[in-house]
């Protein structure tokens, strides 16, 4: 499994911008490896991930570039995958994980973000309950980094709305607190979700609104972690 090619796959959004980042730290991260690398997308974009895998003619390291479970991991990614002809071990979600939270911290910093004051994190949202887990603990990650309070937000699915969560945020602390209260989205890449988020957070009155995750050298690191960890359970139980 040294050899193994690495095979990232993305939601994939009608933005192109958005479907760039998955390219990028796809890219960056079989350098740092020295193997065969691939994006891919669940939906959106091409190359979907199911084509990807009845294309497949050597042994796989699946990253998934995504940041929490849900159906997509659940069902979608091992039913695509089992169209392989050559070995393929799967990996788990991005997130939660410390890492993603230090982008996030990063990213709201760039957006004058003081450490410490309330946050709201925003997610795209999914009705799966683990999927709400991982949420959970992505904000008390972020929180642990911050030093301040997080509330978790959601587009879509299940969770509160942003600016149901933000009301709630703001009734937490003082006015001071409540003035410098930023957003971060808790997304890859640009899309439908981030512009979403960023027009719902402007509509009440948040002026420090963080940048997507993108493609940051911690992500690109995260993917490459994740491959050498596949890899080492892959020969260790050989």
């Amino acid at each position: 499994m040294r050899s193994a090619r690495l095979v990232t796959v993305a939601h994939g959004t009608r933005t192109g911008p958005g479907n760039l980042v998955a390219g990028q730290v796809t890219s960056a991260a079989g350098r740092l490896l020295g193997v065969p690398a691939q994006a891919s997308y669940v939906e959106l974009c091409v190359p979907t991930f199911a084509e990807v895998m009845a294309r497949a003619e050597e042994a796989t390291v699946v990253v998934p570039l995504l940041l929490s479970t849900g159906y997509h991991v659940r069902h979608d990614l091992p039913a695509a995958a089992a169209r392989s002809a050559a070995p393929v071990t799967m990996c788990p979600p991005l997130g939660p994980h410390p890492l993603l939270a230090e982008v996030m911290a990063r990213r709201l910093l760039q957006a004058r973000a003081n450490p410490g004051d309330p946050v709201v994190m925003v997610a795209a949202g999914s009705r799966d309950r683990a999927a709400a887990a991982d949420l959970d603990r992505a904000a008390r990650l972020l929180e642990r980094r911050w030093g301040g309070p997080v509330t978790v937000a959601t587009v879509s699915g299940a969770g509160p709305r942003l600016p149901q969560a933000i009301a709630h945020a703001r009734a937490g602390v003082d006015t001071g607190a409540a003035e410098r209260l930023a957003v971060v989205p808790y997304l890859s890449a640009v899309g439908h979700f981030s512009r979403e988020a960023a027009a719902q957070a402007s509509a009440c009155g948040v002026s420090r609104v963080a940048g997507v995750l993108g493609p940051h050298p911690l992500l690109v690191e995260l993917v490459v972690r994740r491959y050498l960890a596949a890899v080492a359970a892959v020969d260790a139980a050989a």
